[in-house]
């Protein structure tokens, strides 16, 4: 036995032992790093209605989806709220619509109207109806446009529809708009039910649409 091989063996088992700390270190912090990481990045940011982005202060977040063929109703969800479907059990075949407080976000009302075996003139009557200041959300349910006339387009274009006069048999709309409103809606959605090009037989693909509506501020 000689001493400088002591010093080797001694020297060689305090390198590993070094060696061994500092990995264990390493990898303490690396463990330490990973937790957090999965802890705070694993969960990902949800914005209401399930928008892409967060809508800025003071506007409405809404996303809708119109009907599909004859089979499952439109959806509309606004500020994180489902406001029409068929789970509420308030769609119905042809034109649905929700009207909002422009300034407040509150759902006032919600209805139906059958165009293609009911009656125009009712709807024609609840369109008349709707206060300056409302936000209209419109969604097509099977078919929307058969027994719409001239005076009931007219109302909806009023409301900021560039599409109502183009809207016909078994066509997929949606529309969000408001009466006053001064100029063409940004929320407008609209496609044709063409034999050639449609998703479902006798009906085109679900349109689905999401935005941020401004608030009135007076």
């Amino acid at each position: 036995f000689s001493f400088p091989g002591f010093l080797k063996l001694a020297a060689l088992i305090f390198t590993f032992l070094v060696a061994a700390f500092l990995a264990f270190q390493l990898l303490d912090i690396n463990m330490d790093f990973t937790l957090v990481y999965l802890f705070t990045a694993s969960k990902p940011v949800r914005h209401k209605c399930g928008l892409s982005k967060a809508c800025p202060q003071g506007h409405l977040a809404f996303k809708m989806t119109s009907g599909a063929a004859s089979v499952v109703g439109p959806k509309i969800c606004l500020e994180d709220k489902l406001v029409m479907s068929a789970v509420k059990n308030n769609v119905g075949r042809g034109i649905n619509i929700g009207l909002v407080n422009g300034k407040t976000g509150e759902l006032i009302k919600t209805d139906s109207f059958d165009m293609w075996a009911g009656d125009v003139v009712p709807f024609i009557k609840f369109l008349k109806e709707i206060e300056d200041g409302t936000v209209v959300m419109m969604a097509s349910f099977d078919d929307p446009a058969t027994k719409l006339n001239d005076e009931a387009r007219k109302l909806i274009s009023d409301l900021g529809s560039s599409a109502i006069n183009n809207l016909g048999f078994r066509d997929n709309w949606i529309f969000v708009g408001g009466k006053g409103i001064k100029t063409k809606s940004p929320f407008e959605q609209h496609i044709k039910n063409n034999a050639d090009t449609n998703k479902f037989d006798g009906w085109p693909e679900v349109l689905e649409m999401e935005g941020c509506i401004p608030q009135r501020q007076e």
